[in-house]
């Protein structure tokens, strides 16, 4: 395991309009606002065409294939996350939910696509301090917090 003590800083509220892309939303709010580090909390609707990644192809002996999948009609949303930068500094939003419809769930990331339907709220909260970089991972194939 691996630690990193960092402070809260400013909080922020955001409603999402309808066709808005979850995570470039996220990302493009933190470049302007000077953001680097983060925590989110997502509570609302999700329209058709929302994907998600749902874990990867099996077996994964030659590399990790993601298996997406793609949303028919509008679901809620309830979903979790972190913003942090890359290696070039840009902020990048590892984010995972649960949406569900007509008694049925499905989890999984959300960078994939998830598109705002109705009403979309986050709650973000600003992470001071150093040390934390999405820095990408050659054998796992996509980019992963490193302290």
């Amino acid at each position: 395991m691996r630690s990193l003590k960092m402070e809260r800083g400013r909080t922020f509220v955001l409603r999402l309009e309808t066709g808005e892309v979850l995570h470039e939303v996220l990302e493009r709010f933190s470049r302007e606002n000077g953001i680097k580090n983060a925590m989110v909390t997502v509570v609302g609707g999700i329209g058709e065409g929302s994907r998600l990644t749902v874990g990867p192809e099996i077996p994964y002996d030659e590399g990790i294939v993601p298996i997406i999948i793609t949303l028919d009609a509008p679901h809620e949303l309830t979903a979790s996350g972190t913003i942090f930068p890359d290696e070039k500094g840009d902020p990048m939003v590892h984010i995972h939910g649960s949406a569900g419809r007509e008694g049925r769930a499905v989890t999984g990331c959300l960078r994939a696509g998830v598109v705002a339907w109705l009403v979309l709220e986050v709650v973000l909260v600003e992470l001071i301090g150093e040390g934390a970089v999405r820095k990408e991972d050659t054998e796992a194939g996509f980019k992963i917090l490193e302290l």
